[in-house]
């Protein structure tokens, strides 16, 4: 019976780790003076959120969250904490030849370079021409509301581009996922010490 408390020694370590990284970079992503750093600088620790949030989601109970949110929340916000995350992650790791948001691109040839079929591949085709997504968020600290589109691909040949700038823009997009990232992590806090 003990070791089916969850969560585990070895989850605890490992869920620990995780959100103090995921909770460092947030905060600092959250910052105005994080969007005057270079674009190089955002870009990795944007990449490190990303990574981080995708190993979390290993974590069983941030997956029934997960399927949970497709049935008490607005349309397609699941989908986009789950897969269009896990997406932007898997890009930005597979294919590290960029140093800046505004510059990563894939497309199907390259997508397929090795193997087809892969989880890039298969959100793209599942995706591809799917209606905008518009969100809004609101950012207490700052008095402000930010309106952002998510542009799904219209098309998926060899040679298209698909640029992330075009699925989400750095600056608002990359800060409604760290928003909604950390909405997904939070269900699994108790508390947080020294607060």
């Amino acid at each position: 019976m003990q070791n089916q408390l969850r969560p585990n020694q070895a989850e605890i370590q490992f869920l620990t780790l995780a959100y103090n990284r995921f909770y460092d970079i947030f905060t600092e992503v959250m910052a105005d003076s994080f969007w005057e750093k270079d674009s190089w600088y955002r870009f990795s620790k944007a990449k490190h959120g990303f990574g981080v949030y995708s190993e979390l989601l290993n974590y069983e109970p941030l997956r029934c969250v997960l399927e949970n949110m497709k049935i008490s929340r607005p349309p397609m916000e699941s989908e986009i904490a789950r897969e269009l995350f896990k997406f932007i992650r898997n890009v930005i790791i597979h294919f590290p030849f960029f140093d800046k948001w505004d510059d990563i691109w894939v497309n199907q040839s390259l997508v397929n370079w090795h193997k087809d079929s892969q989880f890039i591949d298969k959100f793209v085709k599942k995706y591809k021409g799917k209606e905008t997504v518009k969100y809004r968020f609101w950012e207490g600290n700052k008095k402000r509301m930010t309106y952002l589109s998510i542009h799904f691909p219209k098309h998926y040949e060899d040679d298209t581009k698909i640029y992330l700038k075009d699925l989400l823009s750095e600056r608002e997009g990359v800060t409604f996922a760290f928003i909604l990232m950390k909405k997904v992590l939070d269900t699994q806090v108790l508390s947080i010490d020294g607060q």
